[in-house]
């Protein structure tokens, strides 16, 4: 008989499910540990290896002193990512089969985002196109790679689909510039920043077509120039120990 799975990881499925149905948000306390034992009706050792399973999934982290214990976090994609490249090494997949993923992915996402997209968005993405530009002026490499993984992040968000953003937000972790090894030279800093401007007002009219054809090209554009600057960085296998940035 299959064995089923273990009391430590149905009880942190139940704290999941408990959190929801309470409203818990980021940043809140958990229930005492005497609480949850006597809720869940489990040992001191089951409800701790159960907390660690979340904490591993960046769900929560501990804080110390008499006033702490377990507090919720907003969980990001870099788990998602991190298990993403422990699969593909498992399968001795290149980087380049990520990235053409996000050839297929993202078109359809901006298309999507396009219909759905509301003005509270539409302002955060124009902000995102601001600074990017700033970036590029002032030649801040940081702040051109935070603002183009937002840029990306923003439209999958706005599809009101929650997996798109967590893909998109995972593949961009993956894709983005130093983590793979691809220098952004200014050349490549300024097509990326017309091709954001050119997408956002695609987006900010709502037209569908265009923002997908938009978002096909700048995707296309990025995947040549890596192709023929780093074309031995898209076929290595990415080492799950790499680290990815936020």
């Amino acid at each position: 008989m299959p064995r089923g799975p273990k009391t430590s990881l149905v009880v942190a499925q139940q704290i999941v499910r408990d959190t929801a149905r309470k409203g818990l948000r980021p940043g809140d306390l958990l229930p005492p540990e005497k609480a949850m034992l006597e809720e869940y009706q489990i040992g001191r050792g089951t409800l701790r290896e159960g907390l660690r399973l979340l904490e591993f999934q960046g769900m929560l982290t501990f804080k110390p002193g008499p006033k702490g214990g377990p507090v919720l976090l907003d969980p990001d994609a870099s788990h998602l990512a991190s298990t993403i490249i422990l699969l593909m090494q498992l399968q001795n997949a290149s980087l380049n089969t990520i990235v053409e993923a996000r050839t297929a992915l993202e078109p359809v996402v901006c298309r999507l985002a396009a219909e759905r997209i509301g003005e509270d968005k539409l302002v955060e993405l124009k902000d995102s196109v601001d600074r990017m530009q700033q970036s590029v002026e002032a030649a801040d490499i940081d702040t051109f790679l935070e603002t183009n993984k937002q840029f990306h992040d923003i439209i999958a968000w706005s599809t009101g689909n929650a997996l798109f953003g967590y893909l998109t937000d995972a593949l961009m972790r993956i894709t983005g510039g130093t983590v793979m090894g691809i220098d952004h030279p200014a050349s490549l800093r300024k097509t990326t920043l017309k091709a954001h401007t050119q997408i956002y007002e695609a987006l900010n009219n709502h037209d569908a077509d265009l923002s997908e054809d938009r978002m096909r090209d700048h995707i296309k554009e990025y995947v040549k120039y890596a192709e023929r600057k780093f074309p031995e960085v898209l076929s290595q296998v990415l080492p799950w120990n790499q680290a990815l940035g936020g």
